[in-house]
């Protein structure tokens, strides 16, 4: 069962802060050094100065997180809602065909359990590091900074439709053209709606494992009962129209030139292909990936399963058959390593779009003429 229910949230003050644009951020862990810099000369106050944080001097990052946010809050910047809400949100988003969608969705504490059955259910691993900064970071600032986002059968929106029909409490327009817009809803009866549709549901986390284990630890560790037991999350239907899944392009730099091109020629079908032919959507068969670097472009076939199915045995056959597993387990399709580890550590970014993909590429080649 989830427990979902309204929350007191501390937010941006909109007196105080010019614009929304100017302090939002992207999530934390896509954030790299330049666009870090850049968002904090937007404004001093951009949300990555406590999400992201970096203490002058060389000191403890928590630290200075948990002092910015406190003096943050005494100075007006931040606001504590004295009376629950929930807030409804809706994103208008491009598609790769140039269309637009709008996804909806809901921010709520969500009561935090272990995973499992008609409670909350992972789909991805989870390493030590980045488990040990979120719970540095929330043990400093005692707060969740950003929201999970996780998926729920059957829909609540009935209920929190009719109060987004007028202005949004605030809309961001984010460096991507995605136009976000949240309405903060204090109507009790709007509450009991949506704690009691969901009271059934079993989440499926999409995006933040790291931060729900995190938020698990943090709740063992302060033990009782209280606000710690609970997490942020963002929730949006199963069923919502908006709710779309397109494929995403892995930028890898640093790499080792043989161990990727013995990985390649031992275990797929290689064929040379236009770049922008390389893009392997729509193709049929298990194991088929474009790939590109700085001088060719290459549509990349799995010869066979074999080797997968051994790699993965324990493993359903819908898994053995994810794009993911196969480029990422040891001695599924790498001689030693996966493909994806034979670049240097933190050289990896993805694009949503092929044709970002392919400007990244281009723009990596003309870095490496003119060095």
């Amino acid at each position: 069962m989830a427990q979902v229910e309204p929350f007191r949230a501390l937010h941006y003050n909109p007196s105080a802060v010019p614009s929304l644009a100017d302090v939002t951020a992207p999530p934390y862990d896509v954030i790299d050094p330049e666009q870090r810099a850049e968002l904090l000369r937007r404004s001093p106050f951009n949300v990555v100065e406590i999400d992201l944080p970096e203490a002058p001097g060389g000191g403890d990052p928590y630290e200075h997180a948990a002092e910015t946010l406190e003096a943050w809050t005494l100075d007006g910047v931040l606001v504590a809602d004295r009376q629950p809400a929930i807030w409804a949100l809706t994103q208008d988003y491009s598609t790769p065909d140039g269309g637009r969608q709008t996804r909806h969705g809901l921010l709520a504490r969500v009561r935090v359990t272990d995973y499992g059955a008609g409670r909350v259910r992972p789909h991805e691993r989870t390493q030590p590091g980045p488990k040990e900064d979120r719970l540095r970071l929330t043990r400093a600032t005692r707060h969740n900074l950003s929201p999970i986002f996780a998926l729920h059968p059957g829909s609540v929106w009935e209920a929190i439709g009719p109060h987004v029909a007028g202005d949004p409490w605030g809309e961001v327009t984010d460096d991507d053209g995605t136009v976000h817009r949240v309405w903060r809803i204090a109507d009790p009866e709007v509450h009991e709606a949506v704690t009691g549709g969901l009271a059934d549901a079993e989440l499926l986390i999409a995006d933040g494992h790291h931060r729900y284990e995190t938020a698990r630890t943090y709740a063992e560790e302060i033990g009782g009962d209280g606000p710690h037991r609970y997490t942020l999350m963002c929730l949006v239907s199963l069923e919502d129209p908006g709710l779309t899944i397109f494929g995403t392009h892995r930028l890898l730099a640093g790499l080792d030139p043989e161990r990727m091109e013995a990985g390649i020629r031992e275990h797929f079908e290689v064929a040379d292909v236009p770049a922008d032919e390389a893009d392997p959507a729509g193709a049929e068969g298990a194991g088929v990936f474009g790939f590109l670097d700085s001088e060719r472009s290459l549509r990349l076939r799995l010869r066979d399963t074999d080797a997968v199915d051994a790699a993965l045995d324990g493993r359903s056959e819908a898994y053995r058959r994810l794009d993911a597993a196969i480029l990422e387990e040891p001695s599924a399709t790498a001689p030693t390593t996966p493909l994806s580890c034979c670049a240097r550590p933190r050289s990896s970014w993805c694009a949503r779009w092929p044709r970002r993909a392919r400007r990244c590429r281009r723009s990596r080649r003309s870095s490496s003429r003119s060095s």
